[in-house]
């Protein structure tokens, strides 16, 4: 009977326990999106204020197309950034965000990228670009929460969103035509 009741507790506890921490999940990506869509903000747009610095950087590293490639970083951090801070398209605008860290770690960070391979990812994660990698993978997995301007449009524009992104322009392939041939 004592176990029983030790079970039901520590069950009850857990259930409490997991609903308390969903609670908190939209506050933590408020956070991240707001910490790294800043600070991707600052880093894109002080590189298109001083243009020439990049460009010098790209050349001196033999990055092909190195003034085109300097805006394109250059914007991508800056709208990524203010996109990612305000959480508006926020899956969409990580994709080019993780492209970009990607082209990071593969021009200026091989050494650690080596190591990682090697079973040492103390040199990854320590690199400067992992934390933007990071959060950007963060929201394109779990979305920008529902403090965002995604979250918002949701609620303005979609009263039951699970029922009405099943029933939009996408059918399953169970109600297709090709299945009733």
């Amino acid at each position: 009977m004592k176990k029983l009741l030790v079970f039901d507790l520590a069950r009850t506890g857990y259930g409490y326990l997991i609903i308390g921490t969903s609670r908190l999940q939209s506050a933590f990506l408020l956070g991240i999106r707001l910490v790294w869509g800043l600070e991707l903000f600052e880093a894109g747009s002080g590189k298109l204020l001083h243009i020439d610095k990049p460009i010098g950087y790209f050349t001196s590293l033999g990055i092909p197309f190195p003034v085109e490639n300097a805006y394109l970083v250059g914007c991508t951090e800056m709208f990524g950034g203010i996109f990612l801070a305000l959480g508006l398209l926020g899956r969409l605008t990580a994709i080019p965000l993780i492209i970009n860290i990607i082209v990071a770690y593969l021009t200026t960070e091989q050494d650690a990228l080596h190591k990682l391979i090697h079973f040492n990812p103390d040199a990854f994660i320590s690199a400067d670009p992992f934390t933007y990698l990071l959060a950007a993978v963060i929201v394109l997995v779990f979305g920008p929460g529902t403090y965002s301007a995604d979250g918002l449009l949701t609620r303005l524009f979609l009263r039951d969103p699970k029922e009405k992104l099943t029933k939009g322009p996408i059918r399953s392939l169970a109600s297709s035509p090709i299945e009733k041939i």
